[in-house]
């Protein structure tokens, strides 16, 4: 290399001062060659609690071994990741977004304490995936986003797809006693085949698809199968891939732009991805300085149409949308029509446009991607309600339901437990909407995801006669009239802090409204009888969280 790339390794590389220092790293391997070279690190969130991420050890060491091919000193290290799937429905799932921060903290203050020069982050499960890409642009070096990959689909004994939704929704099936408990066995093993994060356009595989439009992954990292040779060789150009921004001097803030959030945007809302996105992608957005908001994800949702057949209101997974042209292919067709901005830089050191020029389109004849023309709705599925419930706004999923509105008594409940229990009990009747609330950021805490409650709605048949609202959030696989990311949430005091059994609850997507029947003065009398409450937790991590928290209105960040 003609270019000295040690932009910050060099503290360390140069000097007899510094010998202490290096003779640390020369007892990993390094020798005095290695000194002469860019450090490069390689994030990997690997471990053996979730299948999502537990093939991302060959993946961090192919990146490893590209890095090192491209005249890269890598060096792997390890951060933490949870699994939603299991933290799901109890105590658990608190920790579940608070660990996004401790992902991001976690990367930083590696790379900043070792003076690396550039990074390759790894991810397969929700939170770690926007974990990285915090940290990536708090950080501002070249970087590349790996995702471990999608899982591939599993099978029942009469040949149905499974995915970790279909057991979810087999729990309400079975209180519902439409299945036997051998059945809904049969399905608990047979649903994850293998490594890889959850099948559907759920939260994982819609941030892999944002963060590749966002230009930094490379092309196809959203779409290969965590089991394919791909992906391996994915992990290993994108080692290569960082030593080439080194030599150019990209680095993430030329490439996060306000442009580039709006195709990521616009590629979730083609696509039917989770609510979660909103969240993560307020909050990446906050770490490379770049303004966004709640309103432009409903102005993208007015022009972009919903086009994929996609799992969990469609009928197909990533694997399938992978066999058809993947996400790239899904990308071309925008391009060509005036959805993107295919001026954006990306990781590869070339525009959005002249890396889609490169790739096929969509097969042929395909049936998982509607042509725009033959959209399943004409605008995104993702929408952002207002009102007296939501002054900051709030966040509904709204594909493959036949109702956009709903005008009912609420059902308040103060715990996800307890409304779960109501469920299961046949205490919520047709026409009810369930309120949970101090669910949100700091009431929760940690905004916990209520995919076991809703798949127990819909698993019981209630999915369109049963309306849910919360300030907390729901998982890329929840599907049904639910409501979510509330602001301001129930524990600042909040509007939805005032609401009692029996007030009457509007959810009208359409006019993107949600709100209660009551007056200014209503919740003037409520508001002088309601105290904040303590915190829920008095030491540790949920206490630190709660304390620093934002609104998920702002992505719900803690710096």
């Amino acid at each position: 290399m003609d270019k000295d790339l040690r932009i910050r390794s060099i503290v360390i590389s140069e000097g007899e001062n510094r010998a202490p220092n290096r003779a640390m790293l020369r007892a990993v391997g390094f020798t005095d060659e290695d000194f002469k070279k860019p450090m490069i690190g390689i994030a990997s969130t690997w471990s053996e609690v979730t299948p999502c991420n537990i093939h991302i050890d060959e993946l961090a060491r192919a990146a490893k071994k590209g890095a090192h091919e491209a005249g890269g000193a890598p060096m792997i290290f390890n951060t933490i990741t949870v699994s939603d799937g299991i933290s799901m429905g109890h105590e658990g799932m608190r920790y579940s977004l608070p660990s996004r921060e401790i992902i991001a903290d976690s990367i930083e203050t590696v790379v900043g304490a070792e003076r690396l020069d550039g990074v390759v982050a790894i991810g397969g499960c929700d939170k770690n995936m926007p974990g990285c890409l915090i940290a990536i642009g708090r950080m501002n070096l070249p970087a590349v986003f790996v995702y471990g990959g999608t899982i591939s689909a599993g099978k029942s004994s009469d040949g149905k797809d499974l995915d970790i939704v279909s057991v979810f929704e087999a729990v309400g099936q079975y209180t519902a006693g439409q299945i036997d408990r051998q059945k809904l066995h049969e399905i608990e093993c047979s649903a994850c085949p293998g490594a890889g994060s959850c099948g559907g356009m759920y939260t994982a595989n819609s941030m892999a698809t944002a963060i590749e439009a966002l230009g930094m992954s490379l092309p196809g990292s959203a779409s290969n199968p965590a089991t394919s040779a791909k992906k391996v060789e994915d992990a290993q150009l994108a080692g290569q891939a960082v030593l080439s921004l080194l030599e150019k001097g990209i680095y993430p803030k030329q490439i996060m732009t306000k442009e580039a959030f709006e195709n990521a945007i616009t590629v979730i809302m083609a696509l039917g991805g989770s609510t979660n996105a909103f969240l993560h992608l307020l909050a990446i957005a906050h770490a490379v300085d770049v303004p966004l908001s709640l309103d432009d994800f409903e102005r993208i949702r007015k022009r972009v149409p919903h086009i994929a057949d996609l799992k969990p209101s469609g009928r197909y997974v990533m694997e399938d949308l992978y066999r058809v042209g993947g996400v790239t292919g899904v990308m071309k067709l925008l391009l060509e029509a005036g959805l993107l901005h295919g001026d954006c830089l990306t990781v590869t050191g070339r525009t959005l446009a002249e890396n889609l020029a490169d790739e096929p389109p969509l097969q042929e004849g395909q049936t998982i991607i509607r042509p725009l023309d033959q959209p399943l709705r004409a605008t995104g599925p993702l929408y952002v309600l207002k009102g007296n419930l939501a002054p900051d706004g709030s966040v509904a999923k709204m594909s493959g339901l036949k109702i956009t509105k709903m005008v009912g008594p609420a059902r308040v409940f103060d715990s996800e437990e307890e409304a779960t229990k109501a469920v299961v009990e046949d205490q919520i009747k047709p026409g009810d909407i369930v309120v949970i609330r101090y669910a949100g950021p700091k009431g929760g805490p940690g905004m916990s995801e209520m995919l076991s409650i809703t798949a127990i709605i819909i698993g019981k048949g209630l999915g369109s006669d049963v309306g849910l609202i919360t300030d907390g959030r729901f998982s890329g696989g929840t599907h049904g009239l639910v409501v979510g990311h509330i602001s301001p949430e129930a524990q600042v005091g909040g509007p939805i802090a005032l609401i009692q059994d029996g007030d009457v609850i509007t959810i009208d997507s359409e006019n993107q409204e949600l709100s209660v029947a009551l007056t200014e003065q209503q919740f003037a009398e409520r508001r002088q009888q309601w105290a904040e409450p303590p915190l829920r937790y008095k030491r540790g991590i949920l206490n630190k969280y709660a304390r620093l928290v934002s609104s998920a209105s702002r992505g719900a960040v803690t710096d």
